[in-house]
C-alpha cells in the first residue's frame, strides 16, 4: 500500500468505513511509516478530539495467582521477587484512590491477582469501592479476573462503571503464552459485562513472541466485542518469568502497533499500559501515532510514572483533560 492508498484509506474510515482484514493487514509493511503515524493521528483526532484520559489503579491482592501466565510475575508458577498480600491496607487504597482524584485523574481501578475472586474477597474489595465513594467522585473500575455474571452485578449495583479484562493477545496466539485459561473464558465475562451495561476495558500485551498479522487480529477481536477503551502494554520480561528472555519490541513495532489499533478502532480509547518506561524515550511519538489515553501512577508490580509529569508531558503534546 503507497502513501496516496494510506492516505484514502484514513478518510474512508472518516466517512464511516470499517476496515477490512486484508486491508489492515496491507499496512504492516508499507514503506512510508511517518504518513501512516500521521493518519493514525488525524483518525484519532477526527473521533477523539484532544482529550486525554486518564485512569489509575491499586494493585489490591498481589501473588500466588494460579494461572500460569508466562508474563506475569504474579503467577504461583514462577519464581520472581514480586510482593505477596491477599488483601492491600483498606485505608491506604482509599487514600491512593483519592489523591490521584485530586491530581485530575478521572477513574480508578482495583486490581486483583488470581483466575477470579471469592464471594468473601469481592465483600472486601466492594468495601473498598464504597469508602473511596464517601470520599471522591472518582469513577470506579475493576480487574478482578473471571468473575460471574452475578459479581459482576454486585459491582454494578455499588457503581462500578467499567470492567477490565485483558484479551492478552491474539486468539490464535493465546495459548501459547496461557493454557490454565482460554480465550473464551474472558470473553464469556466481557460478555457479561456487556449485558450488564458495564463498560468494558480490555486490550493486550504486545512483544511475546507474537507477529504483526496477530497484533492485527487482537485489534479485530476487540472491535467486534464492542471495545473502547484498549490498553496496550508493551512485554516488559521480568526475570523468573516463562517471558524472561523475551526480545524488546523496537521503536517501530511499537508504533506501528499503535497505529493499527488506530486504524481498526478509529474511535477507541488506545491507552498507555504496562512497559510506560520503556517506550518513554519515544513516547511523544506514541501520542502522535494514534494513543489518547493512559493509565498512570504505579503499574501493578512495576514502577509507573509520576503523575505530574505524565500532565506536563501529555500537555505539551496537545491534549487536555477533563
Amino acid at each position: 500500500m503507497n502513501s496516496k492508498q494510506i492516505i484514502d484509506l484514513k478518510e474512508s474510515i472518516k466517512k464511516g468505513h470499517h476496515i477490512a482484514g486484508e486491508e489492515a493487514l496491507a499496512l504492516i509493511d508499507v514503506q512510508d511509516k511517518k504518513v501512516l503515524y500521521e493518519c493514525a493521528n488525524d483518525l484519532r483526532v477526527h473521533f477523539c478530539g484532544n482529550h486525554m484520559d486518564l485512569c489509575s489503579i491499586t494493585n489490591a491482592k498481589s501473588g500466588k495467582c494460579s494461572e500460569n501466565c508466562k508474563w506475569c510475575s504474579q503467577s504461583a508458577w514462577h519464581k520472581t521477587n514480586v510482593d505477596v498480600y491477599p488483601l492491600v491496607d483498606k485505608a491506604k487504597a482509599v487514600e491512593e484512590a483519592v489523591h490521584n482524584a485530586q491530581k485530575g485523574v478521572i477513574r480508578h481501578s482495583l486490581v486483583t491477582s488470581g483466575r477470579t475472586a471469592t464471594d468473601k474477597e469481592l465483600d472486601d474489595y466492594i468495601d473498598i469501592f464504597k469508602q473511596i465513594r464517601n470520599k471522591s467522585s472518582i469513577q470506579l473500575c475493576a480487574s478482578m479476573g473471571l468473575l460471574t455474571r452475578e459479581q459482576l452485578k454486585r459491582l454494578k449495583d455499588i457503581g462500578i462503571t467499567h470492567y477490565h479484562c485483558n484479551l492478552e493477545t491474539a486468539p490464535s496466539y493465546f495459548k501459547e503464552v496461557c493454557t490454565t485459561h482460554t480465550v473464551e473464558d474472558k470473553i464469556k465475562t466481557i460478555g457479561w459485562a456487556n449485558e450488564l451495561g458495564i463498560g468494558v476495558c480490555s486490550g493486550g500485551i504486545i512483544g511475546m513472541g507474537e507477529t504483526m498479522a496477530q497484533r492485527v487480529e487482537l485489534a479485530f477481536a476487540l472491535r467486534d466485542l464492542g471495545v473502547k477503551s484498549i490498553p496496550i502494554n508493551v512485554l516488559n520480561p521480568i526475570e523468573g518469568t516463562g517471558l524472561q528472555g523475551a526480545k524488546l519490541l523496537t521503536e517501530e513495532e511499537v508504533l506501528t502497533t499503535i497505529a493499527l489499533f488506530r486504524f481498526v478502532n478509529p474511535d477507541a480509547f488506545l491507552r498507555f499500559a504496562g512497559g510506560r518506561l520503556l517506550i518513554r524515550h519515544f513516547q511523544d511519538k506514541a501520542l502522535k501515532a494514534g494513543i489518547n489515553a493512559s493509565i498512570v501512577g504505579d503499574m501493578l508490580t512495576t514502577v509507573g510514572s509520576n503523575i505530574e509529569e505524565d500532565l506536563r508531558d501529555f500537555s505539551a503534546s496537545g491534549f487536555t483533560f477533563k
